[in-house]
C-alpha cells in the first residue's frame, strides 16, 4: 500500500538517483534545480517546500512538492513530481498523485490542483488525465530553452 510522509533529506539520494541523464533531469526539474546533475547539498532546496516521498513497505516510490501559487490559499501547485523509474507504469505515480490530491483538497480545502507538464512527457501528462487533471486553455504557451531546444509546457488543472 503506497502512503506519503513529510520529505527527509536522507531521501535525497534515492529520489536524485532516478535521473540518470539530463533529458530525464530536466523533464522533472525544468532546469529549476540548476544544471544536470546537482548534489544532494543543491537538493536541500526542497525542505523549504512542502515536500512529499511516497513509499510503501518496500521503500521510496516517489517525490513531489506542492505549493501555494499566489498569496491566497485556494489552490496548490504540484512540482518536482517523479517515480523510480523500476516502477513507471505500474500506477504508482497515480496513486502517489491522488494522495497528493487527498492532502490538497481534504486538508488544505483548496479549491483547484495545478501543475505543468511538458509536451514531450507523454507518460506523465496521460497520468495526470487519469487522475482528472484538465487542460487549461490559454493563448500564452510556457516555454523553457532546454538541452538547446524550446520545450512546451501544458497547464493542468483540477477543480472541487
Amino acid at each position: 500500500m503506497l502512503r506519503l510522509r513529510q520529505y527527509k533529506e536522507d531521501d535525497a539520494s534515492t529520489i536524485l538517483s532516478w535521473c540518470k541523464d539530463e533529458v530525464s533531469f530536466y523533464k522533472w526539474t525544468a532546469g529549476l534545480m540548476g544544471d544536470y546533475p546537482i548534489s544532494e547539498k543543491e537538493f536541500k532546496f526542497v525542505s523549504s517546500l512542502m515536500a512529499f516521498t511516497a513509499f510503501d513497505e518496500n521503500g521510496i516510490i516517489g517525490f513531489f512538492t506542492l505549493r501555494i501559487p499566489r498569496e491566497v490559499l485556494d489552490e496548490l501547485r504540484f512540482g518536482f513530481v517523479i517515480v523510480d523509474p523500476k516502477k513507471a507504469g505500474q500506477g504508482y505515480g497515480k496513486e502517489m498523485i491522488q494522495l497528493g490530491l487527498k492532502f490538497v483538497f481534504e486538508i488544505y480545502k483548496a479549491k483547484k490542483a495545478s501543475l505543468g507538464v511538458f509536451e514531450n512527457n507523454m507518460p506523465a501528462y496521460y497520468c495526470y488525465k487519469a487522475v482528472g487533471f484538465n487542460e487549461i486553455n490559454s493563448n500564452e504557451v510556457t516555454t523553457y530553452n532546454l538541452l538547446n531546444e524550446k520545450w512546451n509546457c501544458i497547464e493542468l488543472m483540477i477543480e472541487r
